[in-house]
């Protein structure tokens, strides 16, 4: 019997597949976006029309895709990731080409009447491409530099293009997310200590010259990174938002100003606030034990993600899983660092919370393969 006939063997039918998801996750998934939908009436003024019921006609599209997707068994996944990476290529590359602009960057391809954003694809491609590298490939090669230079071309590539947009903060969960799936795979530490070497490195040689004739960034970007390290540096410009951002998240107190009764909010000082800040407005309604409870549930889904991946004796589904736990801990903890101030403020969507489209679709598409990673595991 070949492996795909063993595959096809294996695979549950009928309504074993309903019976064997995830459903601890699925619950989890609809109480966070339960949340979401909330604070987009609550920033809407009260209004549901807005932006709580786009979303959650898209969430509803979401499950349905999650729901299908958990019943596609894992072999068909293999077997299209190589295809897959590389139709996500040859998008960013369209993006480079004839990409649509909009906010200062070029993200976007319209193709027909949808519009894309091929670097949120490229996250998921990009787990499915390693994952199935490193199920082929024999553990003993793992770390051989010749087997390493392989998935490091794979990550950079991609992330290069999305620099060029420029979109740094999808840039990093790139290569962390590749990074995460190469360390769960078993390559040495020592490439992992020389990396971050080189980064601090780096980072030191790029501010030691300021003010020097071999200066490496423009004057405007080191007034960018000074206002990181103190935003009231210029409180009306740059360092603004963060300021806004802060001000909320102090406002709200153990238990909160109530639903709707964010003055930060309610007056517009906090800037995209049913999206990028929504976490702020959270806080500031429903305080520390809102913001608490919201981290908790997206701590039990990182749980449940992983708990599955321990236990799944198939190594590419494994791998899949922890890369899209690994995708999804990027959102939400780049989203929460940036809007306290600990990262520098770069546009990006809390998880199933904020409104917007292509990342919550991509992110049901993620956790569809997380399902049919859980559904189709050897039993």
């Amino acid at each position: 019997m070949s492996y795909l006939d063993y595959k096809v063997a294996q695979t549950p039918t009928g309504i074993r597949k309903i019976l064997y998801l995830n459903w601890p996750l699925v619950f989890l998934i609809l109480a966070v976006a339960g949340i979401g939908f909330i604070m987009l009436i609550s920033v809407a003024g009260g209004r549901v029309d807005l932006w709580a019921e786009p979303q959650m006609y898209r969430f509803a599209v979401g499950m349905v895709i999650m729901i299908g997707l958990a019943f596609v068994p894992m072999w068909f996944w293999r077997g299209i990731s190589v295809a897959a990476y590389v139709c996500c290529f040859l998008l960013l590359v369209g993006v480079e080409i004839a990409g649509e602009i909009g906010m200062g960057a070029q993200r976007w391809i319209d193709i027909g009447p949808i519009r894309l954003q091929p670097s949120e694809l490229m996250k998921i491609a990009l787990v499915l491409l390693l994952a199935a590298y490193y199920d082929w490939l024999p553990l003993k090669k793992v770390s051989r530099p010749l087997w390493v230079i392989i998935p490091v071309i794979l990550i950079l590539a991609p992330t290069a293009l999305v620099l060029i947009q420029p979109d740094l903060g999808t840039s990093i969960m790139l290569v962390a997310g590749g990074g995460i799936v190469m360390f769960v795979a078993g390559v040495s530490l020592w490439y992992f200590g020389a990396v971050i070497g080189v980064a601090v490195a780096l980072v030191y040689t790029v501010l030691k010259s300021r003010g020097t004739e071999w200066q490496l960034l423009k004057d405007y970007q080191f007034r960018r990174i000074d206002t990181f390290l103190d935003p009231y540096s210029d409180p009306l410009g740059a360092g603004y938002n963060i300021i806004q951002s802060q001000i909320a998240l102090g406002s709200g107190g153990w238990s909160g100003r109530g639903f709707m009764q964010g003055t930060q909010s309610r007056l517009n000082f906090l800037p995209e606030k049913h999206t990028d800040f929504i976490f702020t407005v959270l806080a500031e309604e429903f305080g520390f034990i809102g913001a608490i409870s919201l981290l908790i549930l997206y701590s039990l889904i990182l749980g449940f993600c992983l708990y599955s991946a321990l236990s799944n004796r198939d190594r590419f589904a494994s791998l899949i899983t922890i890369g899209i736990s690994a995708t999804f801990f990027l959102y939400f903890a780049i989203n929460m660092a940036t809007v306290m101030g600990l990262l520098p403020a770069k546009g990006s969507p809390l998880p199933l919370v904020s409104y917007g489209g292509t990342s919550l679709m991509i992110l049901m598409l993620g956790f569809g393969l997380v399902q049919s990673a859980h559904v189709h595991r050897p039993r």
